[in-house]
């Protein structure tokens, strides 16, 4: 499945990330790093070894500038790209006030410094 349908502008930003996979009952089922493809106000591309499930969640915490943000996703896409790595398009569904700005915060100024 493509990446190609995306509602908000997305950043190419290359950021390690911290996750952990919840099951349905969301209950912590697995916990793993992540490479940060880009991100937006909305969600995240994410490359990683571990193979999980569209329809999933998780709880990240990404570094961003020198802040920690905490936000809960929702795995809206999924490809693997060989045997040992996926993509997961994760789509925000919970974040703090402070965690939103500052993302906003770093999206705007990854945006004036690549422009």
């Amino acid at each position: 499945m493509g990446f190609e349908n995306r509602e908000s502008e997305r950043k190419d930003a290359l950021n390690l990330l911290d996750f952990i996979a919840l099951d349905e009952s969301g209950a912590p089922v697995d916990r793993a790093m992540a490479r940060t493809l880009n991100v937006s106000e909305r969600g995240i591309l994410l490359e990683t070894h571990l193979s999980l499930n569209e329809g999933q969640n998780l709880l990240i915490t990404i570094g961003l500038g020198d802040n920690l943000c905490e936000i809960r996703g929702r795995i809206v896409r999924g490809e693997k790209r060989d045997e040992n790595k996926f993509h997961y398009g994760v789509e925000f569904l919970e974040m703090s006030a402070s965690d939103a700005a500052t993302l906003a915060c770093y999206l705007k100024n990854f945006n004036d410094n690549h422009l």
